[in-house]
């Protein structure tokens, strides 16, 4: 194809595609006027429609504020109906249903609360004041049902019952009253607090526990009202009286320092010993049960529970604490320090369970007392320590021993050291509280020096004795007692082998000085020469019992023998050794000497006198009467009944 021909078909086409535009452009031009007339007529349907639209939208907002205010007149009419039924409730009381009557209380208050924020209401002036008014009355009600079971369920708890909560051991006799039981004799207080160590107390039932849960919720809804004051002193009044009751009927007494000074000692002993008890079983059960009860009715109120059992005890704990004041700032004397010992003692055991019962800041005066009169008691035992150890160096009492044997000091002195051994574990905590040294060196060392000082007494008295045999035995005598009373005992252990073997050569001396003393005279007469009244006398033969002797000089010696022995016999007979072991022994230490030199005097110098008159005269006892008349030494026989 040529050019030409290319051209006029370029040209064809162009002028058809012209053509198909103009035809849109026009369909174009008729849709947008089509277009222009529906948004014409659209405007015009519009504004026609816009008042319907408006009165449709009204009506709609009308329907919708119609339904709020239903919904609004049906909650406040149920709030209406809800007061009605709980004053129904209220005004019933709540004896016969406290669990509806306390759900009554908190429909009251949930009113409260709607209507102090919906105050726009017309009606919530009124309804306000009536519930509040009704809220009042209610907890006024409560309070007084709260007053009536705290009262009606707390009564004093008896004596027996409170027995029955003790461990065995510490159980009175059915023979013995409550104003009688004193278990804490003296003597054996180690053996008891081994036992007690792990000794079960029941604690009473001081509210039944039924009845805890009402006066639990009865409580919390009192602090809900703001009555806590007033719950703080229904509470307190009741049951501290109550507490205060049941001390009483156990026999629990306030007393003086001045009622203790002037009680007789057998009478302050037996209250000493019943405070011990009364001091465990107020604190093991009484005040624990109480706690136990406080925390259960006021559990989530931790200041208003702690508060109300400060002040509840309060009282009896200063009743029982005065007491022990008491004795301790009383005079001292020596039999009180065991006493003292069992009070400290007693106040030490319960120390752990006064911090954890008395451990709140309302009780900081209790707890601190409780440790203050430990700290007393400590302190005064110390001090009689002291003044028994002085008391014994200068006892002077007129009670003399004639017959030699053991001196009532000796026996006090020793029967204390062993009671003072039975409070070892006691001495030894009561010994830290004052000095950090060694508890066991402190105890030896106190018991060395009480019984230096009672052999510095023994000393004094032996003294007294005209007789310097007397002396000797006497020393002989309480020197053996007390080392034979410190080897059967704890002390000897303390005071070791040495302090013993020590003592028993002392006893041994004394023996020793007593035969010298007692017996050196007479066997003079039958061992050394001696002048003679016919002067015939010669030198003493080679077995030294005068061989050579007149007759006239073995008379005169046999006269002085008899003499002397029958004068030492009616003397040494009422004199006495206790310990049987000791006396034969003493007896035959005197035969060992007495008997030979007898028979070797008499086998020499017998015949002279026997082949002469009234042999008898002069030769008045065998040997075998000599040993049976030394059976009869240290028997401890009055002059009649040696006649006899």
């Amino acid at each position: 194809m040529g050019i030409p021909q290319a051209m006029e078909a370029l040209s064809e086409r162009a002028a058809s595609i012209r053509e198909s535009l103009q035809k849109s452009q026009t369909s174009t031009e008729n849709m947008v006027a089509i277009l222009g007339s529906f948004d014409h007529r659209l405007s015009a349907l519009e504004t026609a429609m816009r008042p319907t639209q408006i009165r449709t939208h009204s009506i709609r907002r009308a329907h919708e504020n119609i339904d709020k205010t239903l919904k609004a007149a049906e909650v406040i009419l149920a709030k209406f109906d809800l007061t009605r039924k709980a004053e129904a409730k209220i005004l019933r009381g709540p004896h016969e249903d406290l669990e509806s009557y306390l759900e009554a209380i908190d429909q009251l208050r949930s009113i409260v609360s709607f209507f102090s924020s919906n105050k726009s209401f017309k009606s919530s002036g009124g309804i306000l004041n009536h519930t509040n008014n009704l809220l009042a009355k209610a907890i006024s009600k409560l309070e007084d049902e709260f007053r009536q079971l705290l009262t009606n369920y707390s009564k004093p708890v008896e004596p027996d019952r409170l027995f029955d909560c003790l461990p065995n051991s510490l159980r009175p006799s059915s023979a013995a009253s409550s104003q009688q039981s004193d278990v804490s004799s003296k003597g054996h207080s180690e053996h008891q607090n081994k036992s007690l160590e792990n000794a079960v107390y029941t604690l009473p039932t001081l509210i039944p526990p039924r009845v805890l849960p009402l006066l639990h919720d009865l409580a919390q809804q009192m602090v809900q009202a703001g009555h806590q004051q007033q719950l703080f002193r229904i509470y307190r009044d009741t049951r501290a009286s109550v507490l205060e009751q049941s001390l009483r009927k156990l026999g629990v007494e306030r007393l003086t320092k001045d009622d203790v000074q002037k009680m007789q000692w057998e009478v302050l002993e037996a209250k000493i010993g019943n405070w011990i008890h009364y001091m465990r079983i107020a604190v093991k059960l009484l005040f624990a049960g109480e706690k136990n009860v406080c925390d259960q009715i006021f559990d989530g109120v931790d200041s208003l529970r702690d508060q109300c059992f400060a002040d509840v005890t309060s009282n009896s704990v200063s009743v029982l604490l005065s007491f022990g004041e008491a004795i301790a700032k009383s005079k001292r004397s020596p039999e009180k320090l065991f006493v003292l010992l069992d009070m400290y003692e007693i106040m030490r055991e319960l120390q752990s369970e006064m911090e954890t019962l008395f451990g709140s800041k309302y009780c900081n005066d209790m707890r601190e007392s409780s440790v203050s009169l430990t700290k007393r008691l400590a302190q005064t035992a110390q001090e009689t320590f002291g003044d028994f150890e002085e008391a014994v160096e200068k006892d002077a009492t007129k009670t003399s021993v004639f017959d030699g044997t053991v001196h009532p000091l000796t026996s006090y002195v020793i029967n204390y050291v062993k009671f003072l051994f039975d409070y070892q574990s006691t001495l030894k905590q009561l010994f830290q509280e004052f000095d950090s040294r060694n508890p066991e060196a402190q105890l030896a060392s106190v018991t060395t020096r009480i019984m230096q000082a009672l052999q510095n007494n023994l000393d004094g008295k032996s003294k007294q004795y005209k007789d310097s045999a007397l002396t000797q035995l006497f020393l002989m005598n309480n020197i053996h007692y007390i080392v034979r009373s410190v080897r059967r005992s704890e002390a000897k252990d303390l005071l070791g082998d040495d302090w013993v073997q020590i003592h028993r050569r002392i006893v041994q001396q004394h023996a020793n000085q007593y035969k010298r003393v007692s017996w050196a005279k007479i066997l003079q007469c039958l061992t050394v020469q001696a002048s003679n009244s016919s002067g015939g006398g010669g030198p003493i033969g080679g077995d030294g019992s005068g061989s050579q002797l007149s007759r006239a000089g073995v008379k005169d010696r046999f006269k002085t023998f008899n003499v002397q022995f029958e004068e030492i016999h009616q003397r040494q007979s009422q004199w006495t050794v206790p310990d049987s072991e000791l006396r034969e022994s003493l007896r035959l230490a005197v035969a060992e000497v007495l008997l030979p030199a007898y028979r070797s005097f008499l086998r020499r110098h017998g015949p002279q006198i026997e082949s002469g008159k009234n042999p008898q005269k002069y030769i008045r006892y065998t040997p075998e009467d000599l040993e049976h008349m030394l059976g009869e030494f240290f028997e401890g026989k009055t002059w009649n009944e040696q006649k006899r």
